[in-house]
């Protein structure tokens, strides 16, 4: 028989397929699985509409067989086979597709749909077969044809014997070279791995002859071994049965088979959307951060299936940033995927998935908030970070989505509370949504800036993490209360000694003045402090960079040097206030030492570091002798 050749254009598809359009040579068993799927469903619609056919479930299934011995990997069905006709057509002319012509003739229904409508699956055999060779009978004849090429010099067409209608593929496995192992391809574990990463959910049995052990008989020490065909595939997935159906292990479960975590899942999500865009999902809110969390190495994403077919084992695009911890996957038969399967094609479709799916983890949470506070307080524990984060990035465009679902912890509950709940607590007189920034608890509760506010019975909300106080810098009110800070030069509450501290200003103007001139730019200002009460001395800002801020920014590797502006405020009550003004009548080197001590003593109580600890020693001795 003489060999025909491909057309030109096909030709060069070829060449550029088996070297550029896969990235992975282990695809081509997913594309072949695919096609025989296909092949299969193309005989239950046309049971659907042709009485002499009855499509029994059990006699249709595909089947994987390597031979290491002949080098040989076959992949057979009981599909609808093809005639001689439809081989020339198929797979003689690369990227015409026999199932997207099937699927423009038959109106598909029943909740089945068929995978391929590029038609260039079968060719990625090239990319690790020397010779391909395909047997196949069609549905309602009697015979069988053969197809076989090397590759881009062309392929031949010929009668062939066959028992059974459907298609047998062959592929002559490449020899092994310096840079690639095609042996893999011959190995049982490693095509049930494949068989299980990209095509667990072909609904059709994907079946494998498989080396099992057993006991020699008459031997307890002593085994054998013996092939036993297994099915490989789990065929009906978990995200498309009913939610009835379902119980708690079984998404548990579910979750361990697909490694989404050694943990268990702190809550799962199940959706079903059959509106503008078809799709079916089942997400899982960890329990645990994963190690690598807050590392370059970690990959967000959904795993993402096309009819059951993975398509790509992170899709980055269906999850927001801030919702990246959240695991599963998406199974939809209305993508738009390129040429080869593996990438998605940005398009209106997937925009509406990611739509929805963030709405319904944002609503679960919301629910689990209002629901088990408990749950959600161990939730939040490990992922409320990342939820600060999303307040903060993209230039606050995602706060209303998450400001109900922050948390921080009150000075009045002891316990972690929501904006809505310290807003409803509110006292009518109250003008701002206080807060206070320390590294622990601890040391927030001991800070010198909290006196007034909690002396006037006000709740504080203590941050502790960095990101919380840009958090609401960004968000700048919540139902319309602005966000105020313990240390900020006004706190917006009319104290009783204003005209006291007036009085206390005037008279030791040229104190402050000469405080301020030891201390030079190190603050902005020295002045008398109205929120003081036990205290002699604390740090204020003037400005919307607060010292908290300042530290956080400080730390950051491309330091932008962004420095809060300090006010060294004194209380006028304490008895160290009397002794800087006996100092200043009369002895200024004294007075200078009582600033600095003061001021460094300022600093250590903020978590700042002393700029220079010897000098500050040395001022502590002087005032000891």
């Amino acid at each position: 028989m003489e060999k025909q050749q491909f057309q030109a254009e096909s030709k060069r598809l070829l060449e550029l397929m088996i070297h550029s359009i896969y990235s992975q040579k282990e695809i081509f068993l997913r594309e072949l699985i695919s096609n025989a799927s296909d092949a299969i469903d193309k005989i239950y619609y046309k049971a659907l509409t042709d009485d002499s056919l009855r499509f029994d479930q059990d006699s249709y299934y595909i089947k994987v067989i390597p031979d290491k011995e002949n080098r040989t990997l076959r992949i057979l069905d009981t599909g609808i086979g093809m005639t001689r006709e439809e081989l020339e057509n198929n797979l003689g002319v690369i990227a015409k597709s026999g199932s997207l012509a099937f699927k423009s003739e038959h109106e598909l229904k029943d909740g089945h749909d068929i995978i391929g409508q590029f038609g260039v699956g079968f060719y990625s055999a090239f990319m690790v077969a020397d010779v391909v060779t395909v047997i196949s009978r069609a549905l309602g004849s009697e015979q069988a044809f053969k197809w076989e090429s090397s590759g881009a010099d062309g392929y031949v067409i010929v009668p062939a014997e066959k028992d059974e209608v459907g298609t047998e593929i062959i592929l002559k496995i490449k020899e092994n070279t310096e840079d690639e192992n095609f042996d893999e391809f011959l190995e049982e574990y490693r095509l049930q791995a494949i068989i299980k990463k990209y095509s667990d959910f072909i609904r059709y049995p994907i079946k494998m002859d498989v080396t099992r052990q057993r006991p020699k008989e008459g031997s307890e020490n002593e085994f054998e071994e013996y092939r036993e065909e297994q099915i490989i595939n789990s065929m009906v997935p978990i995200w498309r049965k009913n939610k009835s159906e379902l119980a708690p292990e079984d998404y548990e479960n579910f979750y361990r088979e697909k490694r989404y975590g050694f943990d268990k899942p702190l809550k799962h999500i199940h959706i079903h959307a059959d509106g503008v865009v078809r799709y079916n999902a089942i997400l899982f809110i960890p329990e645990h951060m994963p190690f690598d969390f807050y590392t370059k190495e970690y990959e967000k994403g959904l795993e993402l299936y096309s009819n059951g077919v993975l398509i790509m084992s992170k899709c980055p695009d269906l999850l927001p940033d801030y919702y990246s911890f959240v695991k599963g996957m998406v199974d939809s038969e209305d993508l738009s995927l390129n040429i080869s399967r593996e990438i998605l094609q940005h398009d209106k479709q997937l925009k509406l998935i990611a739509k929805n799916i963030k709405s319904k983890i944002t609503s679960q949470l919301q629910s689990l908030l209002k629901d088990d506070r408990e749950k959600y307080e161990q939730f939040y524990n490990t992922f409320g970070r990342q939820l600060k984060y999303g307040v903060y990035s993209d230039f606050g465009s995602n706060k209303e989505t998450l400001q109900d679902l922050l948390m921080f912890y009150s000075s009045k509950e002891k316990k972690l509370v929501t904006l809505a709940e310290y807003v409803a607590r509110m006292p009518e007189e109250q003008k701002y949504i206080y807060y206070a920034t320390g590294e622990t608890i601890e040391r927030i509760e001991k800070l010198p800036q909290i006196e007034l506010v909690s002396d006037k019975g006000y709740e504080i909300l203590y941050f502790t993490e960095d990101i919380d106080e840009f958090a609401v810098k960004m968000l700048m009110t919540y139902k319309e209360k602005e966000f105020k800070a313990v240390s900020s030069g006004d706190l917006g509450i009319e104290a009783e000694e204003t005209a006291d501290s007036a009085s206390q200003e005037s008279e030791n103007k040229d104190l402050f003045a000469f405080m301020k001139e030891v201390l030079g730019d190190k603050v902005k200002d020295v002045r008398v402090s109205k929120r003081l009460k036990s205290h002699p001395v604390c740090l204020s800002t003037d400005g919307e960079v607060t010292i908290e801020m300042e530290k956080v920014l400080k730390s950051m590797p491309n330091n932008p040097n962004i420095k809060a502006e300090k006010v060294l405020e004194m209380n006028p009550h304490h008895e160290v206030f009397q002794a800087l003004k006996a100092a200043f009548a009369s002895d200024k080197e004294k007075l200078r030492v009582y600033t600095n001590v003061l001021y460094n003593q300022a600093l250590l109580i903020e978590g700042l570091p002393v700029n220079d600890p010897v000098a500050y020693a040395n001022d502590v001795c002087k005032l000891m002798v």
